[in-house]
């Protein structure tokens, strides 16, 4: 039986800012729109909208430790806890946990698709999809090279515009550009993981895009992912206000990241990376989605 510590660590904590930040984000394109304005109607919906985001997050950890672990994939890893390929619990168990956070998203998402509108029941579903699907299933994506993708659209596109739209039921054209921020940003944090897997992903058959691109070009496509970070902050500012150029403040924990990757460092001194990666990403939720509270 697992301690309550390892299940802890098999949830991947660390990876949670990927979660948290789209909400940040797509809040703070509410704010600025004047969706708070009336706060009493909409905090409960971005509330909703983080346990969907957290649940999620959650469950692909948790489906992915068991989706690798029956495959033989995490038997000689470096990185975080993971429960079936370390013997610390059952393949069952782990994925009975999957399950269980897929659970609390379907409820909190069904109480906004009941306040919002329908049809996002059909988009929480293919989310969940993709999430399963990751790394499950006889034939996964992730093992093709198109984990990033899944990442960029559902952790980046679908968290971010999502959020916005279930508290404004409007199209707005900030949100799609803070969700390219995002998505970059929580793309980066999966290359930098894959980066560091390369050698046991490639014995193990497992074709990360990072095992395809090899180790030189997946440093040069995390480097130009920060940088298209940026980017995203200055098209935000042009659609918004100027106040959002403060996102830009990310730089000051994703730029040593970069040199870290781009220095070379293999293996556990990548660890790092993904942290710094991920504090990054919320950092530039944070400063973004606070400009635009305050711009609007």
């Amino acid at each position: 039986m697992a301690t309550s510590s390892q299940w802890l660590a098999g949830a991947r904590p660390r990876t949670l800012p990927a979660a948290l930040s789209p909400v940040l984000a797509g809040t703070g394109v509410a704010a600025y729109v004047g969706a708070w304005d009336d706060w009493q109607s909409v905090w409960w919906k971005a509330l909703l909208a983080l346990v969907v985001a957290l649940a999620l997050q959650v469950a692909v950890n948790y489906a992915n430790d068991y989706s690798d672990g029956i495959r033989g994939t995490d038997a000689d890893r470096v990185g975080p806890m993971r429960l079936v390929g370390s013997g610390a619990a059952t393949p069952a168990a782990v994925k009975r946990a999957a399950f269980l956070a897929f659970g609390v998203a379907a409820v909190a998402g069904l109480v906004l698709a009941a306040t919002t509108a329908w049809w996002l029941v059909l988009v929480g579903l293919v989310s969940v999809l993709a999430a399963w699907f990751y790394t499950g299933g006889s034939k996964p994506y992730g093992y093709l090279g198109l984990g990033e993708v899944m990442v960029f659209v559902f952790f980046g596109l679908v968290a971010v515009v999502g959020t916005t739209y279930v508290q404004t039921e409007t199209w707005e054209w900030a949100s799609l550009w803070a969700a390219v921020g995002i998505g970059a940003l929580a793309c980066a944090i999966l290359v930098a993981n894959n980066l560091r897997d390369i050698p046991t992903d490639t014995l193990a058959g497992k074709r990360t895009l990072a095992v395809v691109l090899g180790d030189r070009r997946t440093r040069g496509l995390y480097g130009a992912l920060v940088v298209s970070a940026a980017g995203a902050v200055a098209l935000v500012a042009v659609t918004t206000t100027l106040w959002a150029l403060v996102g830009l403040g990310y730089l000051l924990l994703a730029v040593p990241a970069g040199r870290t990757v781009m220095s070379g460092a293999t293996g556990p001194q990548l660890i790092p990376v993904l942290q710094q990666t991920g504090l990054a990403e919320l950092l530039w939720a944070a400063l973004v989605s606070v400009a635009l509270a305050v711009g609007g």
